[in-house]
């Protein structure tokens, strides 16, 4: 258990408190089951031997947690439509150019709800060149979020039915979203706490992400993270998240949280944000 925990630590800075060796058991015997190893003990003498790449990258995939839904939380969606994106959009209206990345997006339904939010209520992006960039560790995530399939249940958590008509196409029991709402998201396989190859990105969306590390892991996340923001980008965290640190300035959207790199002019410039602390 000592060595699953720090595995889940060193690769992903994942804070996996002891006592939980039942949830990783389960966790972890459909991976030694695919890797065709008697047990999560053989599985854990694999993983000591080293030379095991593929075991572990699907070990520390076991551990994280995909928790998500279609508009989560919905009002950091009405924030994004009526005040973030719109103040962005004006500071780089001579561009006309704008990066998203939502970050650690699991099954992809947040990029899929960034990318929905534009199209019914920020229309002027899609004649921008905008990017929305989706990753996360798992690579079992990164090809759902990249084929775009959902089951019913799932679209059932948080998706309007007019939305869901709209922009999926049912495929048997299942629904798969349109090709030109697929052909909004660029995915891929990206670690938080290795550096990051992204630049330049005028908002990052990190929501939920923070609660399952320790506080030197956040750190870690949230250093690889600021090198990937414009210099005035724009932090969005969860709602049960807040940044205790003194390197960002924030403000609150409506009942959302914005954060971006002290000293810069991206936060003051959210109109009728509150500069209240949270």
């Amino acid at each position: 258990m000592n060595f699953l925990l720090a595995l889940a630590r060193d690769r992903a800075a994942l804070a996996i408190e002891p006592g939980q060796e039942y949830l990783l058991s389960c966790r972890l015997a459909g991976v030694a089951n695919q890797h065709k190893l008697a047990s999560v003990e053989a599985l854990v003498a694999r993983l000591r031997m080293g030379r095991a790449d593929a075991l572990a990258q699907d070990t520390v995939d076991a551990l994280t947690t995909n928790e998500t839904s279609f508009f989560r939380d919905i009002h950091p969606y009405d924030a994004l439509a009526t005040q973030i994106l719109p103040d962005l959009m004006a500071r780089r209206r001579a561009a006309r150019q704008l990066t998203i990345w939502c970050a650690a997006c699991s099954s992809g339904q947040e990029p899929y709800s960034v990318a929905m939010t534009i199209r019914e209520r920020v229309p002027e992006l899609l004649t921008w060149r905008l990017r929305i960039i989706a990753t996360d560790v798992s690579q079992a995530m990164v090809d759902r979020t990249r084929a775009g399939v959902f089951t019913q249940a799932e679209v059932n958590r948080g998706l309007p039915a007019r939305m869901l008509t709209k922009y999926l196409s049912q495929q048997g029991t299942e629904w798969q979203v349109r090709p030109e709402v697929r052909g909004m998201i660029e995915v891929q396989r990206t670690n938080l706490v290795e550096p990051q190859p992204m630049t330049g990105c005028d908002l990052v969306l990190l929501r939920n992400v923070l609660i399952y590390f320790d506080a030197a892991g956040k750190r870690r996340v949230l250093d690889r993270v600021t090198r990937a923001l414009a210099p005035d980008g724009l932090l969005m965290v969860g709602v049960s998240e807040t940044l205790f640190d003194d390197r960002y300035d924030f403000r609150v959207v409506g009942r959302t949280y914005v954060y971006s790199p002290k000293g810069t002019a991206a936060a003051p410039a959210l109109r009728g944000a509150s500069q209240e602390k949270p």
